[in-house]
């Protein structure tokens, strides 16, 4: 049986495929003591097929700072502890980086240790067939305020790879506004846009302009998913 040394472990999970998971992953999480995650009931499908059995302490963006401060007890207690999120890697575009910068501040002698796995970023700019040497990521935009703004700044002033995530309530919209600001900016970007990424309905839709990809996704009876959009600006507008 493996010995883990006292620390929190900060443990990637699949992104949607439950095999997209590695041997040292659920490794640590058959021998962690307690195990971190947003939703138990979300996390319980991954740990139930790999059979492991832990108790579940629920830490997520909501989480009152006396969570916070149980969780660092625990961990000054010498608990062996892994925190998971919903999916992927804990604090990309999550809560976990507040919980991490908390232990940190309070608890600098904890030691963080990463167990690296999936991410929907990474994964999406994989297969982009864009520059990923340099990108700029903007996790989930702000529903209202400041959205409009942020959308012209990234896509008249950027020039490097941009990856942002967004909802199947705003994909169109989101999609919509950008080509707008393109065609009033005089602006020309080529578009990838991944659906459902490692799932049963992953889809990716291509183009050399915002209007070529949200006129492929208009044709679609049903939104449905999670979205990754990769775009890059390019020389000269679409003729």
């Amino acid at each position: 049986m493996l010995k883990l040394n006292k620390m929190l472990y900060i443990v990637a999970t699949p992104i949607g495929n439950l095999k997209d998971i590695t041997f040292r992953a659920v490794e640590v999480l058959k021998n962690s003591e307690i195990i971190l995650c947003e939703d138990t009931r979300v996390s319980k499908k991954l740990l139930n097929y790999y059979q492991i059995k832990k108790p579940l302490l629920s830490y997520h963006q909501h989480s009152s700072p006396k969570k916070v401060e149980k969780i660092i007890s625990l961990l000054k207690e010498g608990k062996t502890i892994s925190l998971i999120c919903d999916a992927g890697t804990p604090g990309i575009a999550d809560p976990a980086g507040k919980l991490i910068e908390e232990i940190i501040k309070k608890a600098p002698q904890i030691e963080i240790k990463p167990i690296p796995g999936p991410s929907a970023l990474t994964t999406a700019l994989s297969a982009a067939g864009l520059p990923a040497n340099q990108f700029v990521f903007l996790g989930f935009l702000p529903k209202r305020k400041k959205r409009k703004v942020i959308l012209e700044k990234i896509l008249t002033k950027e020039e490097k790879t941009i990856v942002f995530y967004e909802s199947p309530f705003r994909i169109i919209k989101t999609l919509s506004e950008m080509e707008k600001i393109d065609k009033e900016s005089n602006l020309n970007h080529q578009t990838i846009v991944f659906k459902e990424l490692t799932k049963k309905f992953e889809k990716t839709w291509r183009g050399n302009s915002i209007k070529e990809v949200l006129e492929k996704i208009n044709k679609e009876n049903k939104i449905k998913g999670e979205f990754v959009i990769v775009l890059k600006k390019r020389n000269g507008k679409e003729k």
